[in-house]
């Protein structure tokens, strides 16, 4: 069986931010959700470059990874020759349609998550220091959710020469809903809210549109971007999915949610401020807002 999509996508500024250093790819089968660091245009040159590169690589690579790592090298190199970009980087979590599963690679606190027969799971792991302190058992998932450092990367595209990808084959069937997303939403609606806002919404578009919507009203502190993926049957398909074309959407403003998403060219902002900065860690390097 060859894997059918439906797909609902949106991404906005949110209610603090001057800019969108988000970025999202919707053409099948090649789907994506990455979040820029760096302030000024450098999350945006990061975020849009990831998967511009994620793009051109991925007919000729071997796998999803090594495509991943090749927009990590892209991110850094671009950063090392110009001065006004230095230390910018991204997240991508980008899956890739392979027969009867999803292929994961993902880096960063961008996530994705599976909702099957009324349970949502979350499949990444974030790369963060509170994930950490999580997995060694020093701090609740409940704890980490609220953490003031939760947002304190380990791990991100473009900051070193070479990056560790995590991978995952997910096995989806009719009916499972996939959501990609960047923290902007995480980070403000809990996942109960997006287990039951999910649940509201039949249309994948409707859904990634009320799930922005929720974070703006939660208060939209971060560019928040949603990619809502339905798997359908194949009659069902074969009606309703169509090739996607790429997408590296940026809003400069709060959109109308009542409207599609249409990407837009946002002018440069010079007085942004700087989303990440680096700083040596003991067991690495780390990168926080």
């Amino acid at each position: 069986m060859t894997v059918r999509l439906r797909v609902g996508a949106r991404t906005d500024v949110g209610r603090v931010r001057e800019g969108n250093e988000d970025a999202y790819m919707t053409r099948h089968p090649l789907f994506a959700v990455a979040d820029g660091m760096g302030g000024h245009q450098g999350g945006e040159v990061a975020s849009k470059l990831a998967l511009e590169t994620l793009e051109k690589a991925a007919d000729g690579a071997p796998e999803l990874a090594e495509v991943v790592r090749a927009a990590n090298r892209a991110v850094f190199a671009t950063a090392a020759k110009d001065p006004g970009l230095a230390g910018m980087g991204t997240t991508l979590t980008a899956i890739l349609v392979k027969d009867d599963r999803l292929h994961l690679a993902h880096v960063g606190d961008s996530r994705m998550y599976l909702l099957r027969d009324g349970n949502l799971g979350r499949v990444t792991k974030d790369h963060t220091v509170v994930e950490r302190l999580v997995d060694e058992g020093r701090l609740t998932a409940e704890d980490a959710e609220r953490h003031p450092q939760r947002s304190i990367l380990t791990r991100a595209l473009g900051v070193e020469e070479d990056v560790q990808v995590d991978e995952a084959d997910v096995d989806v069937r009719p009916g499972d809903r996939v959501l990609l997303c960047s923290d902007g939403l995480t980070g403000m609606v809990d996942e109960d809210d997006i287990l039951r806002i999910l649940g509201q919404h039949a249309d994948p578009q409707a859904a990634s549109d009320a799930l922005v919507a929720a974070a703006n009203q939660a208060g939209g502190q971060d560019n928040i971007t949603a990619v809502v993926l339905d798997v359908l049957e194949e009659e069902k398909a074969a009606a309703e999915t169509a090739p996607q074309a790429a997408v590296t959407e940026t809003v400069e403003r709060p959109s109308p949610l009542s409207e599609p998403a249409r990407p837009v060219e946002t002018p440069p902002v010079a007085d942004r401020q700087e989303r990440f900065a680096a700083r040596p860690v003991a067991s690495g390097r780390r990168w926080g807002r």
